[in-house]
């Protein structure tokens, strides 16, 4: 177990949970044992990893990784969400890059903070990094009567055949970590 905690790297040197731990030991064993991923996850590690109840029994993983790591991630994504879901069969993984959101300057403060800090813009990256391989075409907000809103994200209809049984994961994982109420759906074309 010790050989993979170099795959995990907390903030602050905590330690890792039991259930990041298999994470981290899966990482390293698919380091080990797949041969066209390994030259790609050699230098990749994870932040943390948490396990989300979604819906009824179904259940979620999803692991934070390195904010400068994401490229790297992006590249061998599909591949190693396809092994992990191997592994931890039954849930759906998904992974989401570390962003830190910086509160407003105090009045008067010269210091500007980076849009990109912004609670706004972390949301809109964290619900880019949950739906991804697919890419968001077109977002609606409805807003109900009794003060609650609805966001209506309307996702690339060319990658439904590998999306399309996440929807319900997408939401439910989106849900815990914004706290927001999301409906995905693909656009419906006129022909």
């Amino acid at each position: 177990m010790f050989t993979a905690r170099r795959k995990i790297s907390k903030d602050k040197g905590a330690e890792p949970t039991e259930f990041e731990e298999t994470v981290a030991q899966s990482f390293f064993d698919l380091e080990n044992t797949n041969n066209e991923l390994k030259s790609d996850l050699k230098d990749l590690y994870i932040n943390s990893a948490v396990q989300v109840d979604v819906s009824g029994n179904r259940k979620a993983v999803v692991i934070h990784v390195p904010y400068r790591l994401r490229k790297g991630f992006r590249k061998i994504h599909v591949r190693l969400v396809r092994e992990l879901e191997k592994k931890f069969s039954g849930k759906d993984v998904i992974m989401i890059a570390t962003r830190r959101i910086v509160r407003p300057p105090k009045k008067g403060a010269a210091v500007q903070r980076p849009r990109s800090r912004t609670l706004t813009a972390v949301h809109d990256a964290m619900l880019e990094d949950v739906v991804y391989p697919a890419e968001i075409v077109g977002k609606r907000i409805k807003y109900r009567l009794d003060g609650s809103k609805i966001i209506k994200i309307f996702l690339d209809p060319k990658e439904r055949n590998n999306t399309e049984y996440k929807l319900e994961t997408f939401s439910g994982v989106y849900r815990k970590l914004s706290g927001k109420d999301v409906v995905f759906e693909y656009p419906t074309t006129d022909a």
